[in-house]
């Protein structure tokens, strides 16, 4: 185990450095740093000294990645590259372009996002695998019938429907939560029911369909035969059997949502104006700003990479056949 855990470590390092790359170059394609300076001096008249003394301040007059002009290993590490992007393999993300501390603004807002994805995780697994094995159990009847209906319908309609479905309903009509806002604390609960709300919904359609699949797959297979021919009762084979032998592709979907749980909802958090990572990392695309667009993907990507690792080492606790050396 703990040979397979260095090892896994040590191929995420290049995978990381491969991420910052390609952050790093796609960026400054598209911008490059005196493009960056004039559009967040924002005046038409910039002039070429305020372009110079904007770069010189937030540390883009260096090179992208060599400095012809250094002697030694200060032509790379005198760059935009190992000055911007290397320090986040030791989570410093420095300061965002209008000088306030990104590490400081991630773990405040890190709160508002983990209260809106860990409701929405726990509840919409509990939910989707109730009900799917709740399909499966009454598999070619009117109910599996009916209910792939809805959940194929409720997957072909718009996150953005029932964002705006849910602020009419839930804010404006019944009059129950507000419509956007946040507050910290036990109050600011009701400012997450609807967010929670709309999220549940949005995904339960395709959560439906997958587990569905997932468990029809299983419910062919011997041991479940065995299981009836034993003369155990149908809610003993479903959720003593059934279930447990479909942890694996399970808790392989569930490593797709982790990186989520930190990094927020980018629609949801903008259109409830919930002040999380979310919100945050769009609000930096929209200003461009380059230290935390940076910073945003390489935690995303260090997350994601952190929860293929506990998946499996999940795998081996949910299935002892499993063995990862």
């Amino acid at each position: 185990m703990i040979r397979y855990l260095i090892r896994r470590l040590l191929f995420a390092l290049p995978i990381l450095l491969g991420v910052n790359l390609i952050t790093f170059a796609l960026f400054f394609l598209v911008n490059s740093p005196d493009d960056m300076a004039r559009m967040h001096l924002g005046d038409k008249r910039v002039s070429e000294a305020m372009v110079s003394k904007w770069k010189q301040d937030h540390g883009y007059d260096r090179p992208l990645v060599y400095a012809p002009d250094q002697q030694g290993l200060d032509r790379f590490t005198e760059t935009l590259f190992v000055q911007h992007s290397l320090r986040l393999f030791l989570l410093d993300f420095g300061r965002a372009d209008d000088g306030r501390d990104i590490g400081a603004d991630i773990r405040q807002r890190m709160g508002p996002s983990l209260a809106i994805a860990i409701p929405h995780l726990i509840v919409g697994l509990l939910v989707t695998i109730t009900l799917s094995l709740m399909l499966a159990f009454f598999r070619a009847t009117y109910v599996d019938f009916v209910g792939v209906l809805l959940a194929v319908a409720m997957m072909s309609i718009s996150s953005m429907f029932y964002i705006i479905g849910g602020q009419l309903v839930l804010g404006k009509l019944l009059n129950l939560t507000p419509i956007s806002g946040y507050l910290e604390g036990i109050e600011g609960f009701k400012f997450l029911i609807t967010p929670i709300l709309v999220g549940l919904v949005a995904g339960i359609g395709g959560g439906l369909r997958w587990y569905r699949t997932l468990f029809l797959e299983e419910i062919e297979k011997d041991y479940i035969r065995s299981a009836r021919a034993r003369g155990l009762a149908e809610s003993a084979v479903m959720f003593r059997h059934l279930l447990r032998n479909a942890m694996i592709p399970i808790l392989t979907g569930v490593v797709v949502v982790i990186p989520t749980l930190f990094m927020g909802s980018l629609i949801t958090e903008s259109f409830f104006s919930i002040p999380g990572l979310g919100s945050y990392t769009i609000d930096a695309i929209r200003g461009q700003d380059f230290a935390i667009v940076r910073a945003m993907v390489f935690l995303g990507s260090l997350l994601y990479i952190g929860g293929l690792i506990l998946t499996d080492i999940s795998y081996v606790l949910a299935d002892p056949r499993v063995r990862l050396e």
